[in-house]
């Protein structure tokens, strides 16, 4: 995974945020996370479905198991976070909304899942409901 991630973390940055394939015309951006264990931030290219002046990203890791780690490491985190968002880098406020505990959560998981039509897919993998970020720039 780490390998096609940073082929898509080298496409957004040669190219503003813009990139094609699979993901052409949505928005991207890269999450910056430092581990909570660690501390050595990791790079995340995540479909970002605009919301007023925030982003939705969801923690789906393409329909496995377990939430990727970047979810708990940023609920961890009690500072903003960095993104990349088109040819800027910007501190973002974040919350991390989970199904059974945020009332929010429904909609927010309804504005993703409307705006990246993988997420049916991702739904047939695992019995998990998916949690997702709002990424406030």
């Amino acid at each position: 995974m780490a390998s096609w991630n940073d082929a898509v973390i080298e496409q957004f940055r040669a190219n503003d945020g813009v990139l094609w394939g699979h993901w052409e015309g949505k928005t991207t951006l890269l999450l910056h996370t430092p581990g909570r264990k660690t501390g050595k931030v990791t790079v995340h290219p995540l479909v970002a479905a605009p919301h007023g002046d925030a982003y939705v990203i969801c923690g789906t890791a393409g329909g496995a198991p377990e939430d990727p780690q970047w979810v708990a490491n940023l609920e961890a985190l009690d500072r903003p976070v960095t993104i990349e968002l088109g040819s800027k880098t910007l501190e973002a406020r974040h919350r991390v909304v989970r199904p059974d505990r945020d009332e929010d959560w429904a909609e927010l998981y309804r504005i993703w899942r409307e705006y990246w039509p993988d997420a049916a897919d991702y739904e047939t993998k695992t019995d998990r409901k998916f949690p997702v970020a709002v990424i406030t720039p």
